[in-house]
């Protein structure tokens, strides 16, 4: 099985292996431009430049985000963080070098407004590119250090890689000043690439021969715990603790990370220390698509409140240095006139940022800190402020709030490392009770007891919050005079399509990905009306669209209120706020329209912008209320349109259900099995089809039921090590005593087969399940499953899905794909992992040699080092 399974899995298992490469060549590359620049005395070579940026943005930017997101589903938050990280910062400076290049020629740019082209010269003048790229890579020196500590207490190859980083981007930073510093920079590019090789071939190798051979992984620098002990009275204080879910690794340290980096480079030109925003939109764009990762990745952990702050981050970040890059363009008019335009959408983002801080008071301290200068945030860029005092102020608060999530980084890295609160993250400010108790205002009161549980599919439910605030964000953004103002019209197109369209994007792949009938329909069609409106009505000025040659859009505005005029009667069957929304849009696609035939009623389109904006900001925080706490704590109204019909029309379910919170669901799956049934149970893990050991037949009938390989085994579950003690198998002292410390859990054990499983009563079931001389148990760490193996004896389980498919993560995903196949399924909701149990090879457990078969929920370095632990209490 090991030689079956192991060696493909390597490959998955390891991709620190691509992460360190993609480090140590893009160091590489580096090394070779700084040598010849420094030879030169010059680092702007045209097309050399533009090459290495290439290369700098293919290899250290994709290749290692691909590094970056297999990390994350291995739930190894370090790594995950470190190299999507690093991706954005060799994208980043790979696009620097690809304006270094072009710097060399800027009488090549070519525009059709003089004025415009003037600018964008001075603003691809060298110095100005450099100055530039050193806001960005200052806060990537900090966030580097931080990496190459944290990673010290995991291993000591990556400190000594992460460091090296750490350092060269010091002399990086000084070597765009000084051509001096290119050299030591050059040598210790050399450092990161020879620790990378190194690196990367310890871990292939590990991930080939299933064991450390050489040196690095597997033992850290300093241990964690040095660093500080977990607080329990803090512990206590935050009131329900909630169980570490390691579904997919914590995505809040590299939410922090991005938020570290994007509010410095707009404090560097808030203080005036660059001339131009030219390449800072660049670097602000890159850190944003990393920070929209950290949503994706809250998403498949369940988490709304971080998908919608994250996603809500990244639109700020990229709204604002679009609009800053416009400005810049047009610095000459912010001079003459002394004010900014008045855009109307900074004050959407001002009431989302207070929401955010509602839903945080049951956080720890430094999350609602961090809401709270995100709110000042927001507050120091509303375009109210005068413009001698805006720029001040917005450097003060970008400034500040890169202080707060330099810590952040920090303390959720370390706390996630060490699975305790060693870095002070502060109490809970407010209980979670208190906060539903005043959030149940709107509906019920203080009757608390009463209110109801959200539906079972949760995931369907997550992005809600942040499709309310795309739209209703671009609406209020979209609110303007009826005075063609060029100038603008080209700051509300960032405004308009960043939020609208292509954050909206984001959104409709969430809804695919949560199931939600219809979900990805209303958010997919909305990003194409916000699209197509900022084509005509903004970008349209600029492109030459008249009223009297825009057809095309007149015959797509009437396509857009006819499909809309569907999705009005889709919302009149789910809620109130989202019919009332589509019915507002279905007016605003009147107004596009009219605006297509040059009758725009202007003082209409206003007003429903800003209803469609209210609707959308009380749908936002409505969502993400009961989102976070799983309750309905605020109304989102009943649905208009009811099926009475529903029970009567709805198709039978194709197995029998059980509920197991109740005694009554257990006995009843229980006495399926016994007849010979095949059932879906829930695990520690993800769902699992399970038969009785005394009924072979019943386990040859999971072989069709999956279309499962008869060359793969299957494994028996048993509900505690008592069990196998009491059937007295010939295993060994130290198989005892591992097996002890991976019991119960999400860890498989593959032990050498024999008689003894006669008296655990596997009974007939003896050649149907395992090898011939081997078999693997389970044993889950899950109340429901342990009290069903007490009734039923022990059970033949593999995992509940087609083979070659995903596993069920949901009993409702066992019901539709092998309902129809099987005879019961015992519900329990989401399950608490979305991957399988880690398999480990025990059968050379007595020659110090154990073979981690599968990688699942549990880290293989984690079993290795619970071996070692083992091992050392055994001398």
């Amino acid at each position: 099985m090991a030689s079956a399974d192991g060696f493909p899995a390597s490959f998955y298992g390891e991709p620190g292996v691509l992460g360190l490469l993609a480090n140590g060549i893009s160091a590489f590359l580096v090394l070779l431009q700084n040598f010849n620049g420094a030879h030169t005395g010059n680092l702007a070579h045209g097309v050399e430049n533009i090459l290495a940026g290439v290369h700098l943005i293919l290899i250290g930017g994709l290749c290692q985000l691909i590094a970056g997101l297999l990390s994350f589903r291995k739930y190894d938050h370090l790594s995950g963080t470190s190299f999507i990280g690093y991706a954005a910062l060799w994208g980043s400076y790979g696009a620097t070098r690809i304006y270094l290049g072009a710097s060399e020629a800027p009488s090549n740019i070519t525009t059709g407004q003089h004025e415009l082209n003037s600018t964008l010269s001075q603003e691809w003048d060298f110095p100005l590119i450099s100055t530039s790229a050193i806001a960005g890579l200052i806060p990537y020196i900090f966030l580097s250090f931080i990496l190459a500590f944290c990673s010290a207490t995991v291993n000591y190859i990556m400190p000594f890689v992460f460091g090296a980083i750490t350092a060269t981007l010091i002399f990086e930073a000084v070597g765009l000043v000084g051509s001096w510093a290119l050299v030591v920079s050059g040598v210790l590019e050399l450092l990161i690439l020879l620790f990378a090789v190194y690196g990367s071939t310890a871990l292939l190798i590990k991930g080939i021969a299933q064991r450390y051979v050489l040196k690095g992984f597997g033992s850290p620098l300093f241990n964690v715990l040095l660093l500080g002990t977990a607080n329990a009275n803090s512990s206590q204080s935050l009131g329900q603790e909630k169980k570490k879910n390691t579904k997919y690794a914590e995505p809040m340290a590299l939410g922090y990370f991005c938020d570290t980096i994007s509010p410095f480079i707009f404090a560097f030109f808030c203080f005036r220390y660059l001339g131009s925003f030219a390449v800072g939109v660049a670097w602000v764009s890159i850190i944003s698509a990393a920070q929209l990762l950290s949503s994706y990745y809250a998403f498949l952990r369940h988490d709304c409140y971080h998908i919608t702050k994250f996603g809500l981050h990244c639109t700020y970040w990229l709204v604002k240095a679009w609009e800053e890059y416009v400005l810049s363009v047009q610095m000459n008019r912010m001079v003459t006139t002394g004010t900014r335009e008045a855009m109307v959408g900074d004050w959407f983002f001002v009431a989302i940022a207070i929401a955010l801080c509602v839903v945080s008071l049951n956080m720890d301290t430094l999350e609602l800190v961090h809401n709270i200068f995100f709110l000042l945030l927001t507050v120091s860029t509303i375009s109210q402020i005068p413009l001698n005092g805006y720029y001040i102020f917005f450097g003060v608060t970008c400034s500040l709030f890169t202080a707060i999530s330099l810590y952040g980084t920090f303390a959720r890295l370390i706390n996630t490392i060490a699975e305790k609160s060693l870095i002070p993250v502060g109490p809970q400010p407010i209980s979670t009770e208190n906060v539903q108790m005043a959030l149940t205002i709107l509906k019920k009161g203080k009757d608390s007891d009463q209110l109801q549980s959200i539906p079972h599919d949760l995931s369907a439910h997550l992005p809600d919050a942040l499709f309310y605030i795309v739209n209703g964000l671009a609406a209020l953004s979209a609110i303007h005079s009826n005075q063609e103002d060029l100038s603008f019209l080209h700051l509300t197109i960032p405004w308009v399509l960043i939020s609208g369209a292509i954050i909206q994007v984001y959104v409709s792949r969430l809804q695919v990905q949560g199931g939600k009938r219809f979900g990805s329909v209303i958010p997919s069609f909305y990003a194409a009306i916000w699209a197509t409106w900022t084509w005509y009505r903004f970008a349209g000025h600029l492109l030459g669209i008249s009223s009297t040659s825009a057809s095309g859009f007149t015959a797509g505005a009437v396509a857009f209120l006819v499909a809309n005029a569907f999705l009005v009667l889709i919302a009149a069957y789910g809620n109130l706020v989202l019919l009332s929304m589509t019915t507002v849009m279905e007016v605003l696609l009147v107004c596009f329209l009219l605006s297509t035939l040059g009758r725009l009623p202007y003082q209409l389109e206003i007003a429903m912008l800003a209803i469609f904006s209210i609707i959308c900001l009380y749908g936002a925080l409505t969502s993400m209320v009961n989102c976070i706490f799983s309750k309905r704590l605020m109304p989102l109204g009943p649905p208009v349109l009811r099926n009475k019909k529903k029970k009567e029309m709805a198709a039978p379910l194709p197995c029998l259900v059980a509920d197991s919170r109740l005694t009554n669901g257990l006995i009843t799956i229980s006495k399926l099995l016994d007849q010979g049934g095949v059932c879906g149970i829930p695990t520690d893990t993800v769902y699992a089809l399970a038969a009785s050991c005394k009924n072979p037949k019943a386990i040859e009938k999971i072989y069709n039921i999956k279309d499962r390989p008869a060359e793969k085994p299957i494994c028996i579950c048993i509900s505690n090590v008592e069990q196998l003690v009491a059937a007295k198998p010939p295993f060994s002292p130290l198989l005892w005593e591992f097996m002890r410390n991976v019991y119960p859990g999400g860890i498989s054990c593959i032990v050498p087969k024999g008689d003894w499983l006669l008296k655990l009563g596997i009974g007939p079931a003896y050649d149907r399940i395992g090898t011939k001389d081997s078999i693997m148990i389970r044993v889950p760490d899950h109340t429901v499953t342990g009290h069903l193996c007490d009734i039923t004896g022990p059970l033949a389980i593999t995992s509940a899905n087609p083979s070659g498919e995903p596993d069920s993560t949901h009993h409702d995903m066992v019901i539709s794909r092998l309902g129809h196949k099987i005879q019961g399924v015992l519900c329990d909701g989401v399950s608490n992992e979305v991957v399988a149990s880690t398999v480990v090879n025990c059968m050379k457990i007595d020659e110090d040699n154990i073979t981690i078969v599968r990688e699942g929920c549990v880290p293989a370095l984690k079993v290795r080092q619970i071996f070692e632990k083992v091992k050392a209490s055994m001398l």
